[in-house]
């Protein structure tokens, strides 16, 4: 009997196609790199610091992975890459060291098992996380698995959201105690009840990076059902004013601090007019019991070394009675392939075959029955996988920085290896402890999430002009983090330091910390009493560089003088353009609005348009060398540069026309008169365009300053 084929959902196949060709082009010369790099990192195709080599990132909707899925993941990157599989910060799997070449074939064997990469980097709606438990947390509201799930949905291939000037981040979590972090979030939903129905807590324009900001909170309750309108009214506003020039300023809680949360949310009520529906319930399901294969009852505990440790750390009961989950400590969120496929056969036999990858680079497994977990351990332990402390300040996150990212400055991971040590010899107790995390990321962009840590680094270097000197360092931030009320906070900056000092420095932080601290005195409370000048005159002494060694001057890990090396990250550039081109790419959208306004997709039909109108609107004020970094500003200089001085005539009114879609729903009536004027109107810019080129002789280049990635 012939082996069954899997079926792939048609929509992979097709973009799996598209990235076929689309890389042929490139490979060949036929497709500009920067825009070639545009298109390829919607389709999780990041390049990294090594040349030649990509890093893949598989989209993994709240983090949920089957044990089939993870042994395909492990086949695949032993197959096509160096056998590693990084869990992330973002419930993600990456792996490193792919040549482009064999990207299609990943996601071909990806969407065998239900997976893909589409939109996982790129300026676009990235993966939704969610607290790790949601669905078995006993103190959850409801489980708001499915909520992220119908959002991923939504906006997954959505035209609203496949060009903006920068990504989106959402985050959902089960409980008050806000475990998915969606206080740094783009928009965060923490889920709650109100007269029995369900709704959430909702929390806009938060982020880290270089400038960090705590969220607004909007609403302290939004019915389910109206949810996903109103992102996508806000993804609206942010696609029409947000920033698309300057990179820096580029991301949503820049727009929402430049205009302030009221005008934000009044333009976000304005844009609503134009939705299809008002209302988008989400259908639920609720986890039901899961009975593990397995009958493990007959081993005991008492005699197994490190069994009670492990179990007061990383169990915990379920809502669900006569069940625990387990939380599995992964070093640095590193995998083998090996261990992976293993893995996933110890989860079929002692839990639900549903895992989830957590924020902290971990796994958690359910379902799993408390006379399982002495077997479930010692299976475990074969793995190396056994480690306590899931989610304590022994457990230390860190980006992959230097070891893979262009831009990594100095090394995370052998920081973080050290560190994690470090806590396990000097401070024991410290593996109990879960109010306070150290987090690191190779730069400032926060990867590692250093400024939601209660101690946090980034990457950062030392010069000393006097000895011609490059000292690898970390900034110190400390306060970050979340209290046990729900409570977020941005970490500040305190001091830099070379990077081989900071043992030294968290060793001193805890010092003093367990000298000092009041009766049931949180670390994050310990530093706002103090205040940062304490703490710089703390550690101050560890910035001396009269005393450096020839050990600080290497970074972890290396054996040499650290140089620094930092590339050009995948998220910024510039790109040429001509004209036409730009104008080809406006094309291509009105095809799209004519193609889906004849499947009936009407919501997607009227952006397509707007988006062709906005498209050929910015070629043309390029063509004059009118510089353009937002669709509100573009809408506005066309009708100055172009309609008012009478060069196009179709509408008197152009801005007025083409936000006409955010003034009534998509109706077949509406979107179909909308075409046809578009339709006239792009065909007048086009036939402007042809004049233009029949009394210049040739095209023209420009400078395209847009952030593409």
């Amino acid at each position: 009997m012939n082996k069954q084929i899997p079926t792939i959902n048609p929509l992979d196949q097709k973009d799996i196609d598209e990235l076929t060709r689309r890389i042929d082009g490139f490979s060949s010369g036929k497709e500009d790199e920067e825009r070639f790099k545009h298109y390829r990192l919607t389709r999780g195709v990041y390049g990294q610091r090594q040349l030649g080599v990509q890093m893949f990132r598989i989209k993994i909707p709240y983090g949920k992975i089957t044990p089939e899925q993870l042994i395909r993941i492990a086949d695949l990157s032993e197959q096509y890459t160096n056998g590693n599989l990084h869990l992330t910060t973002r419930q993600n799997i990456q792996l490193h060291y792919v040549r482009l070449a064999d990207s299609p074939a990943i996601w071909t064997g990806l969407a065998q098992v239900g997976m893909h990469a589409r939109e996982a980097c790129g300026n676009t709606v990235r993966t939704v996380t969610a607290s790790a438990t949601a669905g078995v947390n006993p103190k959850e509201a409801f489980d708001v698995s499915p909520y992220a799930l119908a959002v991923t949905d939504y906006f997954l291939r959505n035209p609203i959201c496949q060009e903006m000037g920068r990504k989106i981040k959402m985050a959902f979590s089960a409980t008050e105690q806000d475990a998915a972090f969606t206080y740094f979030h783009d928009f965060g939903f923490i889920a709650r009840k109100k007269e029995g129905r369900r709704g959430f807590k909702v929390l806009v324009g938060g982020g880290l990076g270089a400038v960090s900001m705590v969220a607004h909170t909007i609403a302290e309750f939004m019915p389910d059902d109206e949810i996903i309108p109103f992102v996508e009214a806000a993804i609206r506003v942010f696609d029409r004013y947000g920033e698309r020039q300057k990179r820096m300023k580029a991301r949503m809680k820049f727009l929402i601090k430049q205009l302030g949360i009221e005008a934000f949310m009044d333009l976000v009520e304005q844009e609503r007019k134009g939705l299809g529906r008002q209302r988008i319930p989400i259908p639920v399901v609720e986890e039901s019991a899961y009975e593990p294969a397995e009958d493990t009852s007959v081993i005991f505990s008492d005699s197994i070394p490190g069994f009670k440790t492990w179990r007061k750390t990383n169990v915990k009961p379920q809502k669900q009675t006569g069940f625990v989950y387990v939380q599995l400590h992964v070093p640095l969120g590193n995998i083998s392939a090996d261990t992976a496929r293993k893995l996933a056969l110890v989860v079929e036999k002692f839990a639900a075959p549903d895992m989830r990858i957590t924020v902290n680079q971990g796994l958690h497994l359910r379902f799993v029955r408390p006379q399982a977990l002495p077997a479930l351990y010692l299976r475990l332990q074969e793995l190396g996988l056994h480690t306590a402390g899931f989610d304590s300040t022994s457990d230390v996150t860190a980006c992959p920085g230097t070891d893979t990212c262009a831009l990594g400055v100095t090394n995370s991971t052998g920081l973080a290896t050290r560190l994690s040590q470090l806590i396990h010899q000097e401070f024991p107790e410290y593996v109990y402890e879960q109010n306070l995390k150290i987090k690191i990321s190779g730069c400032m962009n926060s990867c590692g999430q250093h400024m939601a840590a209660q101690i946090g680094f980034h990457g950062s270097s030392i010069r000393l002009k006097n000895k011609n000197w490059m000292v690898p360092a970390m900034q110190v931030v400390l306060g970050g983090g979340i209290l046990p009320d729900g409570r977020g906070f941005i970490a500040e900056k305190v001091i830099k330091l070379p990077t081989r000092r900071i043992p030294q420095a968290v060793s001193l932080l805890l010092t003093h910390y367990e000298a000092e601290k009041q009766v049931g005195e949180l670390f994050i409370d310990f530093v706002g009493r103090h205040g940062k000048r304490y703490f710089y005159d703390l550690l101050k002494p560890l910035a001396q560089t009269d005393t450096l060694t020839e050990e600080d001057l290497m970074d972890w890990t290396q054996e040499q003088r650290y140089q620094q090396s930092i590339g050009v990250g995948e998220c910024a550039g510039a790109a040429f353009d001509l004209v036409g081109t730009i104008l080809q790419d406006a094309q291509d959208k009105r095809s799209e609005a004519f193609r889906t306004f004849a499947a009936d997709k009407w919501d997607f039909a009227s952006y397509h348009a707007y988006t062709s109108l906005i498209v050929a609107a910015k070629a043309m004020l390029l063509s004059a060398d009118i510089a353009c970094n937002t669709h509100a500003k573009i809408l506005s200089d066309f009708q100055q540069h172009f309609v008012d001085t009478g060069k196009i005539i179709t509408v008197p009114d152009f801005p007025a026309f083409v936000l006409k879609i955010k003034d009534q729903p998509p109706t077949s009536a509406f979107v179909g008169a909308y075409l046809e004027v578009a339709n006239t109107l792009f065909d007048d810019i086009i036939a402007f365009r042809k004049n233009e080129l029949t009394r210049s002789g040739t095209d023209k280049l420009v400078l395209d300053q847009y952030y593409k990635a």
